[in-house]
């Protein structure tokens, strides 16, 4: 479902010129030569040597910077001085090389400490002016990236409270590496006017689409990871709603209004929300009817245009991080065959329309970038099974799920087999299924252990699957043992620290929870789950001042504001509270408490 914001046409300044005429009186030749006097005559001999000897010296020193050969007097020696020191005028922009590191398959490495907005090579030359690409004005109009992000928080505290909302660890670990393996290539490839910290969320959604938010939140459906079939084609999905962000359509969209004030873009936000808690297929409708003011045809035109400068950005991302910059063509012309097959046109369709010369484009692109073998991260397969299984609702969903993969497994028809009996594994844990689920996993071990030729093969998926099997077992001792092992493999992924933590409260140490929680809140004050687990860990050691101020903080986060702040005053008024815990309660209190009044103001702005 992706943001799709109308658009009005823009107001027009009139231009106002001013001509300035300017009149000047030269003197008559005749009048000059009049003037001149023998020493004056002389002077100007003198001055024209001088400048002519000033010239030669200004010739030989240009040679010397070019060749590097300058060297500066001391009372010692002299040393030669590199060109690069004296340089004036910056280097000429020079052609980047293109794929000048390898791209990493292990998810520990993509979710390492190092920021999208850092590149692997480090940084470049500082006096080197670098050439940006022309897609477009990503200037964002009148909304600043800080604003624009936090338009987008204001979404994401609304969608987070949807039943729809997956904060599946193993998911959103998986989507954010590959999103951070596009925002590295983007920021080398010099893409955008700025680098987001990108969020990725899944969206349990049957339908196959995706969308993005300001500020860099982007959403995607189960149902469009279950129709890839590789990460390449995953990863082109992601780079197109990463390329609407970075080149700032939707800044721009809104910016291009008649009004541009906050009551505007509230009014749009909650278009949006409303699309969301719909599940319209097509954001874009949603936001026509909840504002009767807008240039539909303005808002279709630019559309058009913010595709193509989507696909042109999110193909460069693709290549750039070492994807098959076939992915994204293939799966468009996939897409398509199955909609003309079918009779329905899928929703990621109807929101990005897949015209001829948007797939022409790609190819052609394609065909003119040097290839090379793709790798692939072997957690796609195991993610891929894990949204199908995340998308059903009810036991009997789950029991149909299990039946198509046993089927796809029998029939020899499964894109991975180790990932489809994965996904039997997941199913059946959830249906409580627990023997039925470990012989599952059993064979999906060993299916990805004979596939890549190593006895102690594992991924963060079946370590966490093994972990959480081990606790619905009641052998807490195996999956702190499990999960020990995998915090030292997999350090940075969140979905081990979840099962460190689930596997920690099962076994009753709740001290050892609280604190490895309270770590995580600290790392990631923006996860309502870490919040979660030490408010639960926190009540098990009768730390009610903590419980409570966590507590605070996950509702926070879903904009439940009076209840937040009620837990705040419980906090504030426990007799276990000292003087500083008072103090900092306090100053969060009246923070709380003031967003709570803007929120209320943006919503009666809006009604």
């Amino acid at each position: 479902m992706p943001l799709r914001l109308p658009v009005r046409m823009p107001l027009r300044t009139p231009l106002i010129s001013c001509l300035i005429v300017s009149l000047a009186l030269p003197a008559p030749a005749s009048f000059g030569q009049a003037l001149r006097t023998p020493a004056s005559i002389a002077s100007e001999a003198a001055a024209a040597a001088a400048a002519a000897s000033a010239a030669a010296i200004q010739t030989q020193t240009n040679r010397q910077l070019a060749t590097g050969s300058v060297s500066i007097q001391s009372k010692k020696a002299a040393v030669p001085l590199p060109a690069s020191a004296l340089r004036a005028v910056p280097d000429m922009p020079v052609e980047r090389l293109k794929y000048a590191a390898e791209a990493r398959d292990d998810i520990s490495d993509h979710s390492s400490s190092m920021t999208a907005l850092e590149s692997p090579t480090g940084l470049k030359n500082p006096f080197s002016i670098q050439q940006l690409p022309s897609l477009g004005d990503g200037s964002g109009g009148d909304l600043s990236p800080a604003a624009e992000r936090k338009l987008g928080e204001r979404v994401m505290r609304e969608i987070r409270a949807d039943p729809d909302y997956i904060d599946d660890w193993l998911l959103v670990d998986y989507l954010n590496s590959v999103s951070h393996k596009l925002a590295v290539a983007a920021q080398d490839e010099y893409l955008g006017t700025y680098v987001p910290n990108f969020e990725v969320f899944g969206v349990r959604d049957p339908q196959i689409n995706a969308f993005s938010l300001p500020g860099g939140f982007i959403g995607i459906n189960t149902g469009l990871i279950q129709v890839t079939q590789t990460e390449s084609e995953l990863a082109s999905v992601m780079g197109h709603e990463m390329g609407h962000v970075l080149q700032r359509h939707i800044a721009r969209s809104i910016s291009q209004q008649r009004n541009t004030g906050y009551t505007a873009l509230a009014g749009l936000l909650f278009g949006v929300l409303a699309g969301l808690v719909a599940h319209s297929a097509d954001l874009g409708e949603a936001m026509v009817l909840g504002s009767q003011a807008l240039a539909v045809d303005n808002q279709l035109r630019f559309s058009r245009t913010a595709e193509h400068e989507a696909d042109r950005t999110g193909f460069r991302m693709l290549a750039g991080a070492g994807y098959d910059p076939y992915a994204m063509a293939a799966f468009f012309q996939r897409l398509e065959a199955a909609s003309h097959d079918s009779g329905i046109v899928p929703a990621y369709a109807r929101t990005h329309p897949l015209t001829t010369d948007r797939i022409a484009d790609m190819e052609d692109r394609a065909r003119r970038t040097p290839y090379r073998q793709p790798t692939q991260n072997p957690e796609y397969f195991f993610v891929r099974a894990r949204a199908i299984v995340l998308q059903a609702n009810w036991p009997s969903d789950l029991r149909e799920v299990v039946r198509r993969f046993q089927s796809e497994i029998q029939s020899q028809t499964a894109l991975n087999m180790a990932a489809s009996w994965y996904g039997v594994a997941v199913a059946q844990s959830m249906l409580h299924d627990t023997v039925a689920a470990e012989e599952a996993l059993a064979s999906a071990q060993q299916l990805y252990r004979a596939q890549t030729k190593n006895p102690n093969a594992d991924t963060p998926s079946l370590v966490v699957l093994s972990a959480h099997l081990a606790v619905q077992a009641g052998r807490d001792a195996d999956a702190l043992r499990i999960v020990d092992a995998a915090r030292r493999a997999w350090p940075q992924s969140n979905a081990v620290i979840d099962a460190q933590l689930e596997a920690l409260l099962y076994a009753h140490r709740y001290s050892q929870a609280q604190v490895v929680a309270h770590l995580e809140t600290i790392k990631s004050p923006e996860q309502p789950a870490w919040w979660a687990y030490l408010a639960e860990a926190s009540d098990k050691v009768g730390d009610t001042v903590m419980e409570h101020r966590a507590m605070a903080e996950r509702l926070a986060l879903r904009g439940a504001w009076p209840a937040a702040t009620e837990h705040l005053k419980s906090a504030e008024e426990d007799k276990n509270v000292n003087f500083y815990e008072a103090s900092a309660i306090a100053a969060r209190l009246h923070q709380m408490e003031a967003q709570y009044k803007e929120d209320q103001k943006e919503k009666d702005d809006f009604n």
